[in-house]
């Protein structure tokens, strides 16, 4: 999904609860992923891989020049001889920290080796956020979620498109970019031509 229609699903959502929900959420896995200066772990089940909302974390990163956003796709079923993007395997929880952020997305209750996974990274010190269908065992551990029952105005996928869309949004720029835009700034005020006076 473009920003066009991300923008034209927002005029229609206006005045529902899903903008606000979406961006607060968003604003959470922001906030948890570039205070701490990356380490953001997304994970799905062994049935439903989140690769699309891991490939609009990158874009999105990429656009905002937050590259905290760019998350690191953790798969139940990585092989060594997969790509490096998809080689990560779920050992790669067992080694989250402090300071690292896990989202994990579950389109239906996670099973109990998945929720073990999640609990021990919340023990060593990571935060956890929880994308799904339904209140679980996964949403009582995790710090922030957002779920999206059954029958919803929306599915799961589109709110995936709206959270990672506002996750882009108003990002702080660091280090070099912030200067950078100090000092485009400046050049343009010192290149404006002065105000009109009457």
């Amino acid at each position: 999904m473009d920003a066009v229609r991300v923008a034209l699903l927002r005029e229609v959502l206006a005045g529902t609860e899903w903008l606000g929900a979406t961006r607060r959420f968003a604003g959470a896995l922001r906030s948890s992923a570039v205070s701490h200066e990356g380490g953001l772990l997304l994970v799905g089940t062994p049935r439903y891989e989140p690769w699309h909302l891991a490939a609009h974390l990158v874009d999105e990163a990429a656009w905002s020049g937050t590259p905290e956003l760019a998350p690191t796709l953790v798969r139940h079923g990585a092989r060594p001889s997969d790509p490096a993007h998809l080689a990560v395997g779920l050992g790669r929880l067992a080694a989250a920290r402090r300071g690292e952020t896990l989202l994990v997305v579950s389109p239906d209750e996670p099973g109990a080796p998945l929720l073990e996974r999640v609990h021990d990274v919340r023990r060593a010190g990571a935060t956890v956020l929880a994308l799904g269908a339904e209140e679980s065992d996964l949403t009582a551990m995790a710090h922030e979620t957002l779920t999206v029952p059954e029958g919803a105005e929306l599915d799961l996928d589109t709110v995936q498109h709206l959270v990672s869309a506002a996750a882009g949004e108003n990002a702080v720029p660091s280090g070099r970019r912030r200067f950078r835009d100090r000092l485009s700034r400046l050049a343009e005020s010192l290149t404006a031509p002065p105000p009109a006076r009457w």
